[in-house]
């Protein structure tokens, strides 16, 4: 059964110049709705889940409203709360206005918004001197002008309420350059500079955002994830990866991620924002 009613709601407390009544309850978020885009599947779906978890309700978004309403009434039974399945196509600021208003018209405020969806990532060849700039365009418009989007438009109204966290899903390739050969070796397609360079305008973003906003009491934060194994990779593949790693494995998708959204969703960071979170089992200072 998924929750829809708004008679046991109550609206977030704020709790800027309070203090949790102890460190566990810091990390709840009671009485907050978090809204994750992209969260149908793979890391955004495990980090609506764990958010849920947290006691927040939770709005999931996908291109498809059908797999968003789907992935919402999962959390809901799994987890015993309220929430909602919204369409969003991240590429289009008409779609990202629209579903940004159905949110906060929802229960009446959006706490915590995570920016996970991708928008279109383009499609093969991937080497930058063959992949097509059509594809490099899309990649782009859906990392850069999607978040910023979402942002914008669920940014102005935390600012409005004087209280908020924005996550913005990043990545290690913002941060270091990719050997390819171990894409090759394996026979997939790499990483494409593109990504990298999408990912790392998300970390500038996130800084800049965050000075903008901190005085308004919102924050802004980062979490740059590293290689998670999502079932589907070939395995030799993920042995060379987890070889590269100080933890030596590639992140578990069921697992690792739900830890870090929950904390900086949460007044467990209140004192944090412009940063970004590496968790990536060392993959980036591994040498």
């Amino acid at each position: 059964m998924m929750f829809t009613g708004l008679d046991l709601w109550m609206p977030a407390r704020d709790t800027s110049n309070s203090t949790p009544a102890s460190l566990s309850d810091s990390f709840r978020l009671d009485q907050r709705v978090s809204l994750v885009t992209g969260g149908t599947r793979n890391l955004g779906w495990n980090m609506a889940l764990a958010l849920a978890e947290a006691g927040s309700a939770v709005i999931v978004t996908s291109r498809d409203l059908a797999a968003a309403k789907s992935a919402a009434e999962a959390i809901s039974a799994r987890c015993l709360i309220e929430t909602l399945g919204l369409e969003l196509e991240v590429s289009s600021f008409d779609s990202v206005a629209a579903m940004s208003a159905a949110a906060i018209a929802w229960k009446g405020g959006v706490d915590v918004l995570v920016n996970n969806a991708p928008g279109h990532l383009g499609g093969r060849p991937t080497d930058l001197f063959e992949r097509l700039p059509g594809s490099i365009e899309e990649m782009v418009r859906g990392n850069i002008c999607g978040t910023l989007w979402c942002c914008r438009e669920l940014g102005r109204h935390m600012r409005d309420r004087g209280r908020g966290s924005i996550i913005n899903i990043a990545s290690i390739a913002g941060l270091l350059g990719r050997d390819r050969r171990m894409y090759a070796d394996h026979g997939m397609s790499e990483q494409p500079v593109d990504y990298a360079a999408s990912k790392a305008g998300l970390l500038g973003l996130t800084m800049d955002l965050a000075a903008k906003l901190g005085p308004h009491g919102v924050r802004v934060n980062a979490i740059s994830p590293g290689g998670f194994d999502n079932g589907k990779l070939d395995r030799g593949f993920v042995s060379a990866y987890g070889a590269r790693t100080a933890l030596g494995r590639m992140g578990r998708m069921a697992s690792d991620l739900k830890g870090a959204v929950v904390f900086l969703a949460s007044e467990a960071s209140a004192y944090i924002t412009g940063q970004n979170l590496v968790v990536d089992g060392g993959f980036s200072i591994f040498h």
